[in-house]
C-alpha cells in the first residue's frame, strides 16, 4: 500500500510539474536595431579592431535584452548583419567571424569561454542570456576551415557563413543556423551545401530559425512548417523595404497568416537603405509593429502570443473558380511592379467587381471605396510568371493598388501614401499554388490589424471600413515547383535540437 501510493504521489507530482512547466503563452521581444557601421576598407582590420566595433553593437544590443527581460520577455529576436554591419569582401569580414561549434556539443560559453577557443561574441551573447533568464537569438558570422580534400572547399581554405545563433535561458548555445539563400550582396559568404532545418524546443512551443532572403523560398522556411510542424519562426533580417508588395512589415505579416505561425521579425533601423520594418505577428493578426523612416532611433516591441497557435487550411482557388468572370477585357492595360510586367483594369467607379486575368491566373475584385476621387487612380492587376531580378522565383499575384499618379503609366511604382478608404473589399484568384499570402497596407506603410481576414475558400475581405487610406490589398501566391530549381526537400540536413 504504501509503496502504490508512493508512485501515485510520484506521478501526479511529475504531471504537475510538466503542466507547470509547459506555458499555454508567452511574451516575445524583437529588437529593430541602428547597427553602428565599420568604416568601409578594402584591407582587413585588426581583430582587435574587429571586436571593438562589435561591442560597440553588443552594449546596444545589451540594453534591449535587459529591458525586454524586465518586462518579462522569453525570448529576444535581433537582426542580421546587427553586429558588424555590411559592405564587406570576404577578406574584410574574416576579422569578425568566430567558430561556431555544433549546438549538440551543450556549451555554455559563459561558463566555459575558453572550450572551443577565443569566441567573445559568443561568450557575450551567452552571459547576456544567462544573467537575464531569456532566450537571445542573433546573427554572426562562422568560419568553417576545409582542405583540399573538400573539391567545394573555397580557395582560401575555409567555408563562411551567414549564421544565426540562439542561446536559452541559462546561456546555452541552443541553435546555429548557416543562411540557405544568400542575397546578391553576400558575396563574402558560403552557401551550407544542403538546406539546414533548424529547430528547438521550449517550454513555450517550438521554434524554427531562418534568416532574411530565405523567407521567398520553399526551403528551409516552408519545410519548418509544413514538415517540422514548428510554432513560432524566428527571423533576423536586414530588409529593404520595396513597395508595393515587399515591404517588410506587409509580406513579414503575410507570411505568418500564410503559413500559420507566429513570426518574430527583427529588423535593421537605417532609413538611408530602406531599412525600416519589425514586428511580431500572429497567424490571425500583427501583435505589434514599426515603421519608421524619420528617426535614427532603434525600437523594441514587445507582445504576448499563443505558444501553439491554431492553424486553418485554406483552398485558395475554391471561390474564384465558383464564380463567373466580370467582364473587363476592353479596359486592360500593362503596368510594371518590380521588374515585372502585370496586366490591369482600373477601377472606374465608387463601387464595382472587376476581373482580369495574366496567363492561367484569374483576379475577382469586389469593393466600395468611401468616395471616388479625382486625384487618385486604382487598378486591379494580375502576374503569373517567373520573377528574375535579385533572385528567381515564380510568382502568382492579385493586387488592388494606388498608383503613383492619375497616369495608368504609374501603376505598380512604389507609393507610400494615399487618401482613400474603402467601405469593404474581396480579393480572390485561381491560384495554382496552395502557398499565397494575403497582404492589405495603409497609406504611409501601416499594417491593418483585425480590419480583414481569409475564409476556408480563399476570399481576402475586409470585416470593417479601413481605418486608414489604402495602398494595396494583395493575395501574393509564390509557386515553388515553378522556380526551375530542383528539389532539394529530400536531401535537407535536419538539425532538430532538444
Amino acid at each position: 500500500m504504501i509503496t502504490s501510493q508512493l508512485l501515485a504521489y510520484v506521478a501526479t507530482s511529475i504531471f504537475c510539474i510538466l503542466k507547470v512547466s509547459a506555458v499555454d503563452k508567452f511574451i516575445a521581444a524583437v529588437y529593430e536595431h541602428a547597427v553602428v557601421l565599420p568604416n568601409t576598407s578594402l584591407t582587413p582590420v585588426s581583430c582587435e579592431e574587429a571586436l571593438a566595433l562589435m561591442k560597440l553593437n553588443l552594449d546596444l544590443l545589451q540594453r534591449a535584452i535587459t529591458s525586454a527581460a524586465k518586462q518579462g520577455a522569453h525570448i529576444i529576436v535581433t537582426p542580421e548583419d546587427g553586429i558588424y554591419g555590411w559592405n564587406f569582401t570576404r577578406e574584410t569580414i574574416y576579422p569578425y567571424l568566430e567558430d561556431i561549434p555544433d549546438p549538440r556539443e551543450n556549451w555554455i560559453p559563459c561558463n566555459d569561454p575558453n572550450r572551443f577557443g577565443h569566441n567573445p561574441v559568443q561568450e557575450r551573447l551567452s552571459c547576456l542570456a544567462k544573467n537575464n533568464s531569456i532566450y537571445v537569438v542573433a546573427n554572426i558570422g562562422d568560419k568553417k576551415p576545409c582542405n583540399a580534400s573538400d573539391p567545394q572547399c573555397p580557395i582560401d581554405g575555409r567555408y563562411q557563413y551567414n549564421t544565426d545563433v540562439v542561446f536559452d535561458s541559462e546561456g546555452k548555445l541552443a541553435a546555429r543556423y548557416h543562411k540557405q539563400n544568400l542575397f546578391t550582396s553576400e558575396e563574402h559568404f558560403n552557401s551550407p551545401k544542403r538546406p539546414e532545418v533548424v529547430t528547438f524546443n521550449t517550454t513555450f512551443g517550438k521554434f524554427g530559425i531562418f534568416t532574411c532572403f530565405d523567407i521567398l523560398f520553399h526551403d528551409p522556411a516552408v519545410t519548418l512548417v509544413k514538415d517540422f510542424h514548428v510554432d513560432t519562426i524566428l527571423f533576423p533580417t536586414a530588409w529593404m523595404n520595396v513597395l508595393p508588395h515587399l515591404s517588410a512589415v506587409e509580406f513579414h505579416s503575410a507570411w505568418a497568416m500564410g503559413l500559420g505561425v507566429n513570426f518574430l521579425a527583427a529588423n535593421l533601423h537605417h532609413p538611408l537603405k530602406e531599412m525600416t520594418g519589425s514586428g511580431i505577428y500572429a497567424p490571425d493578426s500583427p501583435r505589434a509593429f514599426h515603421y519608421d523612416m524619420k528617426t535614427e532611433e532603434g525600437k523594441l516591441l514587445l507582445s504576448q502570443l499563443d505558444s501553439h497557435p491554431p492553424r486553418s487550411v485554406v483552398n485558395w482557388s475554391s471561390y474564384a473558380r465558383s464564380i463567373e468572370a466580370y467582364s473587363t477585357e476592353s479596359q486592360k492595360f500593362k503596368g510594371i511592379v518590380f521588374f515585372d510586367e502585370f496586366t490591369f483594369v482600373e477601377l472606374m467607379g465608387v463601387t464595382g467587381n472587376y476581373t482580369v486575368c495574366h496567363r492561367d491566373l484569374c483576379c475577382h475584385l469586389s469593393y466600395k471605396m468611401s468616395e471616388k476621387r479625382s486625384d487618385e487612380v486604382y487598378a486591379l492587376g494580375a502576374f503569373d510568371g517567373l520573377h528574375t531580378v535579385e533572385g528567381n522565383y515564380y510568382l502568382q499575384v492579385c493586387t488592388m493598388l494606388k498608383c503613383e499618379t492619375t497616369d495608368l503609366e504609374t501603376c505598380g511604382d512604389s507609393v507610400e501614401t494615399a487618401s482613400t478608404r474603402f467601405e469593404m473589399f474581396s480579393l480572390s484568384g485561381t491560384f495554382g499554388t496552395q502557398y499565397v499570402f494575403p497582404e492589405v497596407l495603409l497609406s504611409e506603410v501601416q499594417l491593418a490589424p483585425a480590419e480583414f481576414q481569409v475564409s476556408n475558400d480563399g476570399r481576402l475581405f475586409s470585416l470593417k471600413p479601413t481605418s486608414g487610406p489604402v495602398l494595396t490589398v494583395t493575395l501574393f501566391g509564390r509557386w515553388y515547383e515553378k522556380d526551375g530549381e530542383l528539389n532539394t526537400s529530400s536531401d535537407l540536413k535536419a538539425q532538430a535540437l532538444g
